[in-house]
């Protein structure tokens, strides 16, 4: 049964289970704590918040840096998920979630979270970092923290092993993409073959030569043109723009739990031609690896998309992408497997399973 929430005047006897209506529609609680905005109580906190926020948004802007993270860029995400979804999302709403200590909430973010939103309310984290497995349960202590979210299978098996406590709390969810915000550019004049995207994070000293060196020779003998940008160090309207122009994206990143900058090429019907070399190289991700989980740098991909390579199959594999360009259909695999509706739908389903006892 649905109830109304009074949202100036909220009822704490509301429990968690229930549907809660505010004025815009089923009420969903969200809390991020990160680079971008800070979750601060009171006016106070809002104040040092967007002040901060607007200071460091106009700085990177200016150096011509990415200027949102990674995990805020899901977080926003999930919201406009959850909008469209038809909810009534608060962000860093700390009046409402004391006044309800019941109703569940979402936090997301740096583990900075877990620090400056110690509510007794019942929680799902993510999208976001809580640590490594054999830090949760210590960085968790005091929260009634119900689901913990990983984007992938890959990265949620490393928290299932018994001794982390994080089995049953976990839950793999990726964040939707939105095909709104990012529509069809495969028809655009294309002066481009590959836009190579250079997300290599570990041993650069060694890779770089070893992989993308080698790359951008085959690709100059076999005369194709390419642009590089290098993670982290552009804004992502250069992205955009390099894609545009692009007939494919050329990805070289070791491994990813999502890969949104990938995810965002294919949703403009871009095809992507992706280093999986399956190999963990995080060294303190490498603690948790058991032989079970498949490591990938595009854990969501299939035929649709593109194509995979080890860095000694580039030569083969780039033959048969450049012979399949204009069949593949990456679009197609967005909108039925990581579309905004899907992610809401998941995410609500989780939410409201967070009841109290």
């Amino acid at each position: 049964m649905n109830m109304n929430l009074e949202v100036q005047k909220p009822d704490a006897g509301k429990a968690a289970g229930t549907t809660v209506n505010g004025p815009y529609g089923e009420l969903v609680l969200l809390f991020y704590d990160g680079f971008e905005i800070k979750a601060r109580p009171g006016r106070w906190g809002k104040l040092y918040s967007n002040t901060r926020s607007v200071a460091r948004t106009a700085y990177r802007y200016a150096k011509g840096v990415q200027i949102n993270t990674g995990f805020y860029t899901a977080f926003q995400l999930l919201e406009r998920a959850l909008h469209r979804a038809g909810c009534d999302v608060r962000v860093n709403d700390f009046n409402l979630a004391m006044q309800n200590p019941r109703y569940p909430i979402g936090l997301a973010g740096y583990p900075s979270v877990l620090e400056n939103v110690r509510l007794p309310n019942p929680i799902i984290f993510g999208p976001g970092d809580y640590g490594y497995p054999d830090e949760v349960v210590s960085r968790i202590k005091g929260l009634d923290i119900r689901k913990l979210i990983q984007p992938s299978d890959w990265a949620a098996g490393l928290y299932y092993p018994d001794q982390w406590g994080c089995r049953t709390r976990m839950m793999v969810w990726p964040v939707g993409i939105d095909t709104e915000a990012y529509p069809d550019i495969s028809g655009y004049p294309k002066t481009i073959d590959f836009l190579i995207y250079d997300k290599i994070r570990w041993n650069r000293d060694v890779v770089v030569p070893a992989l993308l060196d080698d790359v951008v020779a085959r690709l100059e003998a076999a005369n194709l043109s390419f642009q590089i940008l290098r993670y982290g160090e552009h804004k992502h309207s250069d992205f955009m723009s390099g894609l545009r122009q692009s007939r494919a994206l050329l990805f070289l990143c070791e491994h990813e739990t999502q890969g949104l900058a990938y995810q965002e090429a294919l949703a403009s019907n871009i095809p992507v031609l992706a280093w999986d070399e399956g190999v963990l190289v995080d060294p303190r991700q490498r603690e948790f690896l058991t032989d079970d989980l498949v490591i990938s740098a595009v854990p969501y991909f299939d035929s649709r998309c593109g194509e995979k390579f080890k860095r000694d199959e580039f030569p083969r594999v780039l033959k048969e992408f450049l012979s399949k360009r204009g069949s593949y259909q990456p679009r197609q695999y967005i909108s039925e497997t990581l579309s905004l509706a899907r992610s809401a739908d998941t995410y609500l389903k989780a939410y409201r399973e967070l009841k109290t006892d």
